[in-house]
């Protein structure tokens, strides 16, 4: 079987440092409203954390996870990216605007979004997370570009 094939996303796993936890706990809301299942893995409150922490502990939670994804908040969604990244068969992807968290699942089959909390309005953090959400990989010449990372 494939592991680029397209795959239901229906658990979601959360985690954020300091400065995205408020801004998760809105995305575990609306996530829970909208039936999904929610594994967050923190931070429970704003006292400072080290990113790099977080996006390591939720990228080694899905390994194997292909029916899951990920949300990873920060204050920029650089850091956290970044960290992601670092682990094989994470392709986490900073979204800030519906066309980017488009994109980044259907031509990167990104499986982690990035979201900088200190950089978007809530109402469009919502938007993207419910875009990534229902947008599937295309596939196609996108998948031999995929192998190659």
């Amino acid at each position: 079987m494939d592991r680029y094939k397209k795959v239901k996303l229906e658990g979601v796993i959360l985690a954020s440092d300091h400065a995205g936890f408020k801004l998760k706990e809105v995305i575990k809301k609306f996530l829970i409203k909208k039936r999904r299942k929610v594994l967050d893995l923190g931070t429970k409150n704003n006292s400072s954390v080290d990113y790099p922490d977080y996006a390591h502990l939720l990228s080694r939670k899905m390994k194997g996870e292909q029916s899951k994804f990920g949300i990873l908040v920060c204050g920029s969604g650089t850091g956290m990216s970044m960290a992601a990244n670092k682990h094989k068969n994470i392709r986490a992807a900073l979204c800030y605007d519906i066309k980017s968290t488009k994109l980044s699942r259907k031509h990167n089959n990104a499986n982690v979004m990035t979201i900088g909390a200190r950089l978007i309005k809530k109402d469009i953090a919502l938007k993207c997370v419910n875009t990534f959400l229902k947008t599937d990989f295309e596939g196609g010449r996108h998948l031999r570009r995929i192998r190659k990372i």
